[in-house]
């Protein structure tokens, strides 16, 4: 079994007919490698979004903007990845109360741990919850934001809780990969 996102016309249906429940908004393009992994797992259990490149310091007048519609548009959260300086999650928790959650992007000098160190250190009163750095902190950013949404929703509910039981079934099966060496008389 496999824990890749079980991408469904069914699920791409649902996302397109509904209403934009999650942003999912990065710093430049080049962080969709990393962020598409959000809007994966966002697709799979059927949750309409929207990606954006919202630039903190070379858009903040956008960014500003998207933030504050933020809550009126009906957006539930909002999963921004930034790498760097990794401003925007923290700029955009200070400009909207829809929660934010923050993706570090690994950069190529310092691997993301400036990104995570940038966006972990909010001040008290601005919260933005922080993921793994790169591509499970981006799968694991979209999980809590199902999460999120399931809480009152029991048939999304029953799906994360599908998706939960599929990734035990794929650890357990793990053992079954692995070999022991034997020695003379079949002891290990």
């Amino acid at each position: 079994m496999s824990t890749a996102p079980h991408i469904t016309p069914d699920s791409q249906a649902a996302a397109r007919t509904q209403a934009i429940q999650v942003g999912v908004v990065m710093g430049s393009s080049s962080d969709w490698d990393v962020m598409r992994h959000a809007a994966d797992i966002l697709t799979e259990f059927g949750i309409a979004f929207e990606a954006k490149v919202v630039s903190a310091h070379r858009m903040p007048d956008d960014m500003f903007r998207y933030a504050e519609a933020a809550a009126e548009r009906g957006l539930v959260a909002i999963i921004a990845g930034a790498g760097g300086a990794a401003h925007l999650p923290g700029m955009l928790a200070a400009k909207t109360t829809v929660p934010v959650l923050g993706v570090p992007v690994p950069s190529r000098h310092l691997q993301g741990v400036d990104s995570l160190h940038s966006i972990v250190q909010m001040p008290k009163g601005i919260p933005v919850a922080t993921f793994a750095i790169g591509t499970a902190g981006a799968g694991n950013a979209a999980l809590f934001a199902v999460a999120m949404l399931a809480g009152s929703n029991p048939a999304l509910r029953a799906r994360l809780d599908a998706f939960r039981a599929r990734q035990t079934e794929v650890a357990r099966a793990m053992t079954a990969d692995l070999t022991m060496p034997t020695t003379e008389g079949g002891k290990a």
